[in-house]
């Protein structure tokens, strides 16, 4: 099946133009339908290209003066949006030059510039950044708002879960995914009222959706594999995030550690090499790179600054998916079909507050 090509911001990343091509020539080995507009600065991804004829034959390169910093704030991104590597690749996109874009840099520009330049789709409020979570289960869990909303009313919630689950479909091949909402408790009466008008708004919609929701999570089930999507505001899903990676680092690093200890251990890992291996492999997150924004007009992934060709393979491998199985279309449709009342968030509690904050006006 020919594939629209991807754009990569070959100068994203904590390594930057190295790194990038060589994933995406990685990734070309793989899928050799894969074709891909390289943006950056031409000389450098020419000299990069010298190592891979088979990606240099299925690759044009765009030049960009300019490269977004690390640590530059959104609003300057944004001011440089034409000039930049992650700029023109989201243009690409935008133009219709690419089906999709790739960049390794710094998320809040990459979040700024994406939604300014594809804005959020008919019936969505607000983008969700939306990765992939190891589990015990038989496939990744689904995890979004990851960071790009720091703060999130019911509706928004609702939103989230609604493209949470048109995700896990395409990339675990769900029929019905089963979605949580993450909080302090199970309980119903537990949480913000913003979780608990959420919880009312996914059980009202009932059928309506496409997928099944079975209420509030903690944070200590993520890993389980009970569930398929969890859904939370951007604050809590990032700590929440970042929290789950030290703690995978920390069991890496704690088995290290405790092999190394004496001869008798440097023996017991040589019989367990094995266990730690599939360990390791399981916990990798290159194995899991690649987040997408979800509710643009437009694929655009995130990979993780720091991922090796690897990840940078595998994040490319994600974006071909979501091409492939019409993501943008897909969550239009189950917005349809969930009905603007749902989408909305049309809840009893929003009306009786609604009603409660206008008394003239009729709920």
């Amino acid at each position: 099946m020919s594939l629209p090509r991807i754009a990569v911001d070959a100068m994203g990343g904590d390594v930057g133009v190295r790194v990038m091509v060589e994933g995406a020539a990685l990734a070309r080995r793989q899928h050799d339908q894969f074709k891909f507009l390289l943006v950056g600065d031409e000389t450098a991804i020419k000299a990069a290209l010298q190592a891979h004829p088979n990606l240099r034959a299925a690759s044009e390169i765009l030049h960009a003066p300019d490269v977004v910093s690390g640590d530059e704030k959104p609003t300057q991104a944004l001011r440089r949006a034409r000039t930049t590597s992650m700029g023109l690749a989201i243009e690409a996109v935008k133009s219709g030059e690419a089906g999709a874009a790739v960049s390794a840099g710094n998320t809040g520009a990459l979040m700024a510039m994406a939604k300014v330049a594809l804005r959020t789709m008919p019936g969505i409020d607000r983008p969700a950044l939306a990765a992939l979570v190891p589990t015990l289960g038989d496939h990744d869990l689904i995890m979004l708002d990851l960071g790009a909303n720091t703060e999130c009313n019911a509706r928004n919630l609702m939103q989230f879960a609604i493209m949470g689950a048109a995700y896990a479909r395409i990339i675990n091949g769900l029929a019905a995914p089963r979605v949580r909402l993450l909080n302090i408790g199970t309980e119903e009466s537990k949480g913000t009222g913003e979780l608990r008008e959420a919880a009312a708004m996914l059980k009202q919609a009932g059928e309506a959706l496409a997928f099944s929701f079975d209420g509030f999570t903690e944070a200590d089930k993520l890993s389980r594999g009970d569930f398929d999507v969890v859904v939370t505001d951007g604050f809590t899903g990032n700590i929440a995030l970042k929290a789950m990676e030290g703690a995978a680092r920390f069991v890496a690093d704690l088995l290290r550690r405790s092999f190394s200890s004496s001869l008798r251990s440097k023996f017991g890992f040589l019989i367990s090499k094995p266990a730690t291996e599939l360990l390791k492999h399981h916990l990798d997150p290159n194995n899991h790179n690649g987040a997408v924004f979800l509710g643009l007009n437009g694929v655009v992934v995130k990979s993780h600054g720091s991922a090796s060709a690897l990840g940078v393979a595998h994040a490319v491998a994600v974006t071909s998916r979501l091409l492939e199985e019409r993501l943008t279309e897909r969550i239009a449709a189950d917005l349809d079909h969930a009905g603007s009342d749902a989408v909305r968030g049309t809840s009893a509690a929003a009306r009786a507050r609604s009603a409660a904050e206008n008394p003239d006006v009729e709920a």
